[in-house]
């Protein structure tokens, strides 16, 4: 199930987060972000575990995912594609324009994001220490 983060997920967010950048508990404050009207959090919940989520800014005409990681062992099950959907259907429909930050090497995110309509638009050089990144955006006509 995807649901909206709640106080008692912090927690399993900080572990997860912390799988996919040491320094996240360091630099997110996630009961911080709950308080945030600009910063969402979506996780995917199983049996009161926490197998993946999705973090985003969502001003008034633009989102930019900062983050969406899923377990390695719970990977090629949708998870993503549900976090990424309930993202689509929770959004304001002032949303025009759709950017995230991702992996040069990172095809299957990159195949994923292109599923749902994402382009590469630009190359970061070195944007993860020794790795560039490509810049995605997806145009929302309304």
């Amino acid at each position: 199930m995807v649901r909206s983060m709640q106080l008692e997920d912090i927690e399993q967010v900080y572990r997860l987060g912390n799988l996919l950048n040491k320094n996240f508990s360091k630099t997110m404050n996630l009961a911080q972000i709950l308080e945030d009207s600009f910063t969402r959090v979506l996780v995917y919940e199983k049996n009161g575990k926490i197998l993946g989520f999705i973090m985003y800014t969502e001003l008034e005409e633009s989102i930019d995912i900062l983050n969406i990681y899923v377990k390695e062992e719970y990977r090629h099950q949708k998870i993503a594609s549900n976090l990424l959907d309930m993202m689509f259907s929770t959004m304001k429909d002032t949303v025009k324009l759709m950017t995230l930050e991702v992996r040069k090497d990172n095809k299957s995110a990159i195949s994923l994001y292109q599923k749902f309509g994402f382009e590469i638009v630009h190359v970061r050089r070195k944007y993860y220490g020794d790795m560039d990144a490509y810049l995605m955006g997806r145009r929302l006509e309304k």
